[in-house]
């Protein structure tokens, strides 16, 4: 963002799409700000979706199952499944990208074989999952609210859950729903225009099912239901459009016109912007006990609703009238004066409604702190009391509403008569749950203070800021500062918590720790697994489709290497996943010097044949004559083996810190969890290495 103010900002749009992209037509710093930026960006908010995923499935409160899930977590669930499936596609998009502008790797060169709409594909891929990635968790809001709101449950919960569900798997069939005009089959643009029009029946679900809940129950016209309402006219009227633009030959008329703009904000602003203001009202007393002015609300409220419908209805006009979008400045007479002067005078009637809710938030927040009573009586459990702390012990779950359910809950919390009502390992702690019926199963230790995570964090920023200035050795100063930070801070934080079980309740005790599938972290280590192969398929996914549209497969001038370098390196990559399943099998009780010696030879063997399989594989492409700047096809192939390359150079780090580890003797039966983790991940990147070298040599040979 910073790169407005150095003449150095981006130019190619929001969806950065080649060939407006490449050093040609956008030379400069510019472009890489955008796709080394945004390749930081997606890293973490994938890290923030494995701990979605991984703390709402594992440390859920005892007896809280999926059927008594509040439905904001469900809705951060499904979007954390979603960005584990839909931001890889982007990361792999733009590192192709920034290769063939560092590289001159013709991956989007239609003249050397390869193609603009490859970028589009795993653009959109991400980006229409994104549009409901934003939806969803204000989606989620609004279930919460509607009910306190109503004084009445939520009708229709498990249709709600439903829709959520349902919403993120036809998400990902609606890509191409942006590439109705960019020459794709008949039969494509059918089935995705068919995906298109049956997302709006999730969607009408809740809908539905808010209404129902409104006419159920008795509503209080507080600040946070006049956005609520405010935000089902808007997101109706924005669904409606949707549905219009997801029909063919209407597309094709208003494609990238300002009608796209309006049918966006409807959904965007009505379907996002007006449940988040709706929730800062609801949940302000969490911050310091101190409800927002519910008479400033009104004017709030009418100012931003009144904008919003004036800066943005006119806009289906104009762009009917052919008004396009992304075009600062028009012709006098065209009949679009009077329509975007509306559109003008409306975006600063909403900006004054901002404006005043920011006044009003900050006067409110600025007042002594005081307790939060709860004022608008909700069921759920984030209204319990805490200071600083969190609560005083974790609550035994028996309904969706368990405040309404259970009134003397929260005095039985706040008095320690639940789980964990003091620390039973003297350490920071939580339970671990059974994912689907939340059965208590072991107390899980957390890491304490430490600055190692935020020097971790400032070294991976820097390492990408520096790469796109092009300060490489300072760059590679800060990503190894950033590794480094990583390292000592799971050095210190994974290790044994000193007892085998702890006392939790007046009822028992549980176990301290665990290993294996019963492990958080091993989980944890499963979702990246996904992510990694993601990415990947994305890269098989951009060699197949270059491969399908060359006229010959390889193209003129590139040749596939012998069969022996392919089945040879195949070779390597099993006994190299071999070696490690044998090292994962020793017995770490005691781990006599025989032992230690034993598995240091197996970790040993193991990362030899992968580094050999992986030189085998470079060398046979090699002297076949890899030529990545020739043609798309043999770019796509070195992408293939640089990806390759990082997964090899990765679990070398990983091998030299697990032995680090076990001659340290920070490993044993009980506690290996670095020992299994890394295990998992090293037999996917075996794996995942004989897959390109099959595939890249296989093709061909199908498709003759």
């Amino acid at each position: 963002f910073c790169t407005i103010f150095f003449d150095t900002a981006p130019d190619g749009g929001w969806f950065m799409y080649p060939p407006l992209t490449s050093t040609e037509h956008s030379p400069g710093i510019g472009a890489d700000f955008w796709l080394l930026g945004i390749g930081f960006i997606e890293i973490s908010a994938i890290a923030g979706a494995i701990e979605l995923i991984i703390g709402i499935l594992f440390t859920r409160a005892p007896g809280m199952t999926l059927s008594r899930m509040p439905v904001f977590a469900w809705a951060m669930l499904v979007v954390a499944l979603m960005i584990v499936f839909a931001f890889p596609a982007v990361i792999a998009g733009t590192t192709l990208l920034e290769m063939e502008r560092a590289f001159d790797w013709p991956f989007f060169i239609a003249e050397r074989g390869g193609d603009p709409v490859l970028w589009q594909h795993l653009f959109w891929f991400f980006g229409h999952p994104e549009v409901y990635i934003i939806f969803l968790p204000a989606a989620g809001l609004v279930s919460m609210m509607i009910p306190t709101l109503a004084r009445t449950p939520l009708v229709g919960y498990r249709a709600v859950v439903l829709a959520l569900v349902a919403t993120g798997f036809f998400s990902f069939a609606l890509w191409a729903h942006h590439m109705f005009t960019a020459g794709l089959g008949t039969l494509q643009v059918m089935l995705v225009s068919a995906a298109s029009l049956a997302v709006a029946v999730p969607a009408a679900m809740q809908v539905f099912a808010w209404l129902a809940t409104l006419w159920h129950g008795s509503l209080r016209y507080t600040g946070a239901a006049l956005f609520v309402l405010g935000f089902l006219f808007i997101f109706v009227l924005g669904g409606l459009t949707g549905v219009m633009v997801a029909v063919l030959p209407f597309d094709w008329q208003v494609h990238d016109s300002h009608f796209i703009v309006a049918h966006l904000h409807y959904v965007l602003i009505g379907g996002v912007v007006f449940p988040v203001f709706a929730a800062l009202y609801h949940w302000a007393p969490l911050v310091n006990g101190h409800v927002l002015s519910e008479r400033r609300a009104k004017w709030i409220f009418g100012l931003m609703f009144g904008g919003f419908n004036l800066a943005f209805f006119p806009m289906h006009v104009s762009g009917l009238l052919g008004m396009p979008r992304r075009v600062y400045t028009y012709a006098d007479g065209l009949g679009l004066n009077l329509w975007n002067l509306l559109s003008s005078i409306g975006a600063f009637v909403f900006a004054a409604g901002v404006l005043l809710f920011t006044f009003d938030a900050i006067r409110t927040w600025r007042r002594p702190e005081q307790r939060n009573d709860n004022p608008w009586n909700a069921g759920t459990l984030e209204w319990l009391p805490s200071g600083n702390y969190g609560t005083r012990s974790i609550p035994q779950v028996v309904s969706r509403d368990p405040l309404w359910s259970r009134p003397g809950l929260a005095a039985e919390v706040e008095a320690g008569r639940h789980w964990l009502p003091g620390t039973a390992t003297r350490q920071r702690e939580s339970l671990v749950t059974s994912p689907r019926h939340a059965w208590p199963l072991h107390v899980l230790v957390l890491p304490g203070d430490s600055w190692l995570p935020l020097l971790a964090g400032v070294g991976t920023a820097g390492f990408f800021l520096l790469l796109t200035v092009q300060m490489m050795v300072l760059a590679w100063l800060f990503g190894a500062v950033g590794i480094g930070a990583t390292l000592v801070w799971l050095w210190g934080s994974d290790r044994p918590p000193g007892r085998i079980e702890a006392k939790v309740s007046e009822q028992g005790t549980l176990p301290v720790g665990a290993s294996g599938a019963r492990s958080h972290s091993w989980w944890a280590t499963v979702i990246l697994i996904v992510v990694d192969a993601t990415i990947f398929a994305s890269f098989v996914f951009a060699h197949l489709h270059v491969s399908m549209i060359a006229t010959v497969c390889p193209p003129p001038g590139a040749r596939l290497p012998s069969e022996m370098s392919v089945w040879s390196g195949v070779a390597l990559w099993a006994a190299a996943t071999l070696a490690m399943w044998a090292a994962s099998r020793c017995d770490l009780e005691g781990l006599a010097l025989r032992r230690r010696l034993c598995l240091t030879l197996l970790v040993s063997v193991a990362f030899a044949a992968a580094g050999a399989a992986w030189g085998i594989g470079w060398l046979g492409h090699v002297d076949a004559g890899l030529a990545p700047r020739a043609n798309a096809w043999s770019a796509t192939v070195g992408a293939l083996l640089a990806w390759q390359g990082f997964h090899v150079a990765v679990v070398a780090l990983m091998a030299a810190y697990l032995l680090a580890r076990l001659w340290s003797g920070h490993l044993s039966q009980r506690y290996r969890a670095t020992l299994d983790n890394i295990t998992l991940f090293w037999h996917y990147t075996m794996l995942q290495g004989a897959i390109a070298a099959v595939i890249v040599h296989l093709l061909p040979r199908v498709m003759s």
